[in-house]
């Protein structure tokens, strides 16, 4: 099979209504679409192989799938549990990568997955770490802050006084709430509405979870993880659909407003 058949194959999973990838492979695309896919490997095979894509993938996700920044982006990370809490002991498959970690749903094993989006709901820049990685780590945002410009929101965890001076010398102004300990600040109108339709990027990485399924307990290898989370997002960029913010511009006493 080729390259792109097997990208194909990876991509269109996560727009299926199949839970397990061995039964789409098996009873879906090895019954229904043998026209589309004339060389059908096994599927142990196939499994085998997957990963020889994962640079084709990469390029095809940075350099077509991923949107342009629009001047409002907001950033969140996600947990990606590898296995529960009472399994980490006798977890084999990732014992030398993944990390104990926390989140605001509590403590968990495996990773991290820090997304920025644009206000259409495109997906800009992602980095995967490991789950003890803190958000506002540079090395991350060195990732995340490329090609980014205009202002950034976040929630209270990005709340840096380095994080900000670093941005903000990269022309990008980040944006957060404040904490009930620290002084009220002056804040405009715009920033204090788009602070709250942080909701954009936070069902974004429900969709991720729920329709993409990026995170479930059901991993066999590293490989194959990654090539699942590559196909997730790119079938997240292909996605009819996606949250956003609508505004409508009016022009008044020479100067645009935004409205929600």
């Amino acid at each position: 099979m080729s390259d792109s058949e097997i990208m194909t194959i990876l991509i269109y999973f996560h727009f299926s209504s199949f839970r397990n990838f061995k039964h789409y492979y098996l009873h879906y695309v090895g019954e229904h679409l043998k026209g589309e896919f004339p060389e059908q490997l096994s599927y142990n095979r196939f499994i085998q192989i997957e990963h020889k894509v994962i640079v084709s993938f990469m390029l095809f996700l940075q350099l077509v799938c991923l949107g342009e920044c629009t001047g409002i982006t907001f950033v969140d990370s996600t947990k990606i549990a590898v296995c529960h809490n009472k399994r980490i002991s006798r977890n084999k498959v990732f014992r030398d990568f993944a990390e104990i970690g926390k989140s605001s749903m509590g403590w968990f094993y495996g990773f991290k997955l820090h997304l920025v989006c644009n206000d259409k709901g495109e997906l800009l820049n992602f980095c995967l770490t490991r789950a003890n990685v803190d958000d506002r780590n540079p090395d991350v945002f060195k990732v995340l802050s490329k090609n980014l410009s205009g202002k950034l929101y976040g929630d209270k965890g990005y709340i840096s006084s380095t994080l900000s001076e670093s941005l903000f010398n990269d022309r990008i102004h980040l944006v957060t709430g404040i904490k009930s300990n620290m002084k009220n600040r002056l804040m405009s109108f715009r920033d204090r509405i788009l602070l709250r339709k942080r909701s954009v990027i936070e069902t974004i990485n429900d969709e991720l979870k729920n329709i993409c399924q990026i995170e479930h307990s059901r991993r066999r290898g590293t490989a194959n993880f990654l090539m699942n989370l590559l196909a997730a997002l790119t079938a997240y960029c292909f996605f009819d659909k996606k949250p956003s913010i609508k505004f409508e511009r009016q022009l008044s006493d020479g100067q645009l407003s935004l409205f929600y």
